[in-house]
C-alpha cells in the first residue's frame, strides 16, 4: 500500500510518515477502491448537470460577494465561486450580474446559508450546504429527499466532524509525484497523497486552494479535478443495490435548488 502522506513543513524540511492507506471519499461521488477511476465517474456526473449549475454558481457568487466584496483578488471565496462558473462556461455577464447583486449594485435575493447533516444508506454520513431565501421550504426539501430514499436527517454536528475542510486537486497516476512534491511545497500545500491506485492529491487549507492551484498550474500541473470540499476522513463501502440507493438519495439532493454541494462518506465497491 502505498498510502502515504507526505506533510509539508514550511520550514523547508520535509516529513514523511507512514498512514493507514488514503481510501477517503470527497464529496459526492469521490471514492472507491481506485480514487482515479471514481474521479471520473463524479466528472462525468458533473458534466450531465453543467448546463443546471449556473443558478447555483450565481448564488455562490453572490453570496461570496455580499460576505467578503467584490474584488476576487481580495476575496478567496469569491475568487473561487469566479473560477467555478468560468469551469462550466457561464457567460461573463452572468458573472459580473452575480457579483453586482452581492455588492448592492444590483437587485437581488437575500440569501442565508444553512448546512443539514445525516446518514445515508450503511450509515454513510452526509452533508448537504445550501443557500437559501426560504429556511422552512429548503428544510422540508431536505428531510423529504432523506426520508423517501433511505436516509435520516440527524442534528447540528453529527457528522461534520467526520469531514476535513480543505482545498483538494487531483492529479493523474501518471504525474511526476516528485517535482509535483516540490511544487507543492513551494506554492505552499499543507499534504500531498500518494496514492494506491498512482493518483496524487494536493491538500491546501481553503482560502489558499486558488493560490496554490494556480501556482501549480504556472509550474505545468493542471489537476483533473479541484476544489474546495469537506473530504471524508473515513470510508462507508457500498456496493450493488446499496450503492445504487446511495446514489438515488445523493441525486435527490442534489436536484434541489436551494442545495448548493453535498458531501459523503461513501466510497463504490470493487
Amino acid at each position: 500500500m502505498r498510502g502515504l502522506i507526505i506533510n509539508h513543513l514550511r520550514s523547508g524540511l520535509l516529513h514523511r510518515a507512514a498512514a493507514k492507506p488514503d481510501r477517503q471519499s470527497s464529496g459526492v461521488s469521490m471514492a472507491g477502491h481506485s480514487k482515479w477511476a471514481n474521479i471520473q465517474h463524479r466528472k462525468g456526473r458533473q458534466d450531465e448537470k453543467r448546463s443546471a449549475s449556473f443558478s447555483k454558481i450565481a448564488r455562490e457568487i453572490t453570496v461570496s460577494a455580499k460576505r467578503g466584496g467584490g474584488d476576487p483578488s481580495f476575496n478567496p471565496r469569491l475568487r473561487l465561486a469566479i473560477d467555478k462558473g468560468k469551469g462550466v462556461n457561464m457567460p461573463k455577464d452572468k458573472i459580473d450580474n452575480a457579483i453586482k447583486k452581492g455588492t448592492g449594485e444590483i437587485e437581488g435575493v437575500e440569501y442565508i446559508e444553512i448546512r443539514y447533516e445525516g446518514y445515508g444508506i450503511g450509515g454513510a454520513a452526509v452533508i448537504v450546504d445550501c443557500l437559501t431565501d426560504n429556511k422552512t421550504r429548503t428544510v422540508a426539501d431536505v428531510r423529504h429527499a432523506f426520508n423517501k430514499y433511505g436516509g435520516n436527517l440527524g442534528t447540528d454536528g453529527c457528522v461534520a466532524f467526520q469531514f476535513r475542510h480543505c482545498g483538494q486537486l487531483l492529479f493523474a497516476p501518471s504525474t511526476d509525484e516528485a517535482a509535483l512534491m516540490d511544487a507543492a511545497i513551494e506554492a505552499g500545500a499543507d499534504d500531498v497523497l500518494s496514492n494506491d491506485d498512482g493518483s496524487v492529491e494536493v491538500l491546501t487549507a481553503p482560502n489558499d486552494y486558488m493560490a496554490v492551484k494556480e501556482a501549480l498550474e504556472a509550474a505545468g500541473f493542471k489537476s483533473e479535478y479541484g476544489g474546495v470540499t469537506m473530504k471524508a476522513e473515513n470510508e462507508t463501502p457500498l456496493g450493488g443495490d446499496e450503492s445504487l440507493r446511495m446514489q438515488k438519495l445523493i441525486d435527490a439532493l442534489e436536484s434541489l435548488d436551494d442545495v448548493q454541494d453535498v458531501y459523503t462518506s461513501l466510497v463504490l465497491d470493487d
